[in-house]
């Protein structure tokens, strides 16, 4: 749908005052669109396109809004159409909820939610940040092994309305241990007589509780999941994952991978928009500070081949050039290998694998450029010893510098760290200091200067 023909349409209806048509054509859009229409419209029509909506869309919306929007909407619904909000909500989301707003909004949510559900978004507050605890979800179909597909059927149609998902039912003893999972397709093509415990897998992929919830998507990715069962240390299932919430743990991590191999110290969920410009500089100063001071060892480095330089100032047009083919080669395979240490393709044994293989393309990446470079300062300066040292620079900048790339985040992993902290800044930076020293090193040697 064209977002900016459907706002159009919006303030033509809301203008002329044709309320039964507008309340007709929001619900023919789809609820992810309205977050863009809230942010392209007045507070005023805000709250009467919510009021609209009916109370199944509005709870859809609601979700999907940030946590400013949801915060501005709280304080401007009364208690009934809250009410209506946290009766129609899941808990995952309730939960989310809670820790996105301030005390005083929570406190009006809670008071407004009913006690069962209270207790149940306590329950869920409970369990450790980015684990599997935090993005379960409480609603869920379970069955016991000796219904037939029949009352199985029943019983999802009674239960399942208020359920984020039909598609996978769990099997469950008296005292909720775990014992199967069947999926609506098995149900369907079953005869109606069959027990469940003849047609339900027993292989089930689960996680616990604790599970971090990176290893939560890389389960979802491995295994083609669309909702996975989360269970205690006793195997009693607590609550189930669904798709949409991992998608969002990707977004979250990738972000904040992203954040860290670009130097950036993220404090904010908000958007870029939304996070103030003080904020935006706090964020990325701290590592501009830092690679700024360490990059005067560079400086002092030069300073030290003052003679070297003296005698043939041309070498300092060379040294950008190696400086920064450096840094890119190692950000290559540094970017290249944190990208397989999180998708498990590459692990910290493998270091020897990879430092291999990054060797034996650093070489023939190496003998290119300098092929490449050698050619063109002949051509340029003809000086056979200066394209000579400039190409053997290059071929032992390049080798160095994707071996550290490749090194360092599989270092950092056995270390604990995050991989991503050993990218672009940390690695430019000490591959610059590197391409200066085999620069000057290997000048002082062929030159004889």
């Amino acid at each position: 749908m064209d977002t900016e023909i459907t706002l159009e349409q919006l303030n033509n209806l809301i203008v002329n005052r044709r309320i039964k048509d507008l309340r007709e054509f929001l619900e023919t859009i789809n609820s992810a669109d309205f977050p863009y229409i809230f942010d392209n419209i007045d507070d005023e029509k805000e709250i009467m396109i919510y009021r609209l909506l009916t109370k199944a869309k509005a709870t859809e919306v609601f979700v999907e809004l940030d946590s400013d929007e949801k915060e501005k909407l709280i304080n401007c619904l009364t208690d009934t159409e809250i009410k209506n909000v946290m009766n129609e909500i899941y808990m995952d989301d309730a939960a989310d909820l809670i820790e996105e707003m301030p005390s005083n909004v929570v406190k009006r949510i809670l008071t407004n939610t009913k006690p069962a559900d209270r207790k149940i978004i306590n329950e869920l507050l409970k369990y450790p940040d980015d684990t599997a605890g935090t993005l379960m979800t409480t609603e869920f179909i379970d069955l016991k092994e000796n219904m037939t597909v029949s009352e199985a059927f029943k019983f999802i149609k009674k239960k399942g309305i208020n359920k984020e998902t039909v598609y996978n039912c769990y099997v469950l003893t008296i005292d909720r241990k775990l014992l199967g999972i069947v999926d609506i397709k098995d149900l369907l093509i079953a005869d109606r007589e069959q027990l469940v415990k003849d047609i339900m897998d027993t292989n089930v992929i689960k996680v616990c509780t604790l599970e971090d919830q990176e290893e939560v998507t890389k389960i979802f990715d491995k295994y083609d999941l669309i909702a996975v069962p989360v269970v205690d240390n006793e195997n009693r299932l607590v609550g189930i994952i669904t798709i949409d919430d991992v998608i969002d743990v990707i977004q979250e991590e990738t972000t904040e991978d992203f954040e860290k191999m670009v130097g950036i110290t993220s404090t904010s969920d908000n958007s870029y928009f939304k996070t103030s410009v003080f904020t935006h500089a706090k964020n990325r100063i701290l590592w501009l500070l830092l690679l700024m001071l360490s990059a005067t060892v560079t400086g002092t480095i030069i300073l030290n081949f003052e003679n070297a330089i003296a005698t043939l100032p041309i070498l300092v047009s060379f040294i950008p050039m190696l400086m920064d083919t450096g840094g890119n080669s190692g950000s290559q395979s540094s970017t290249l290998i944190i990208r397989g240490l999180a998708t498990d393709e590459l692990t910290v044994k493998d270091i020897f694998k990879v430092m291999w293989k990054e060797l034996r393309v650093s070489l023939l990446v190496g003998f290119i450029l300098a092929l490449v470079n050698a050619v063109r300062i002949v051509i340029q300066y003809q000086d056979i010893q200066i394209a000579i040292l400039v190409a053997m620079t290059i071929i032992c900048i390049i080798v160095s510098s994707k071996l550290i790339g490749g090194a360092l985040p599989i270092i950092a992993k056995e270390m604990n760290l995050d991989p991503a902290l050993m990218a672009s800044p940390i690695i430019t930076t000490i591959v610059d200091v590197l391409s200066v020293l085999i620069f000057f090193g290997l000048a002082t040697v062929i030159l004889k200067i």
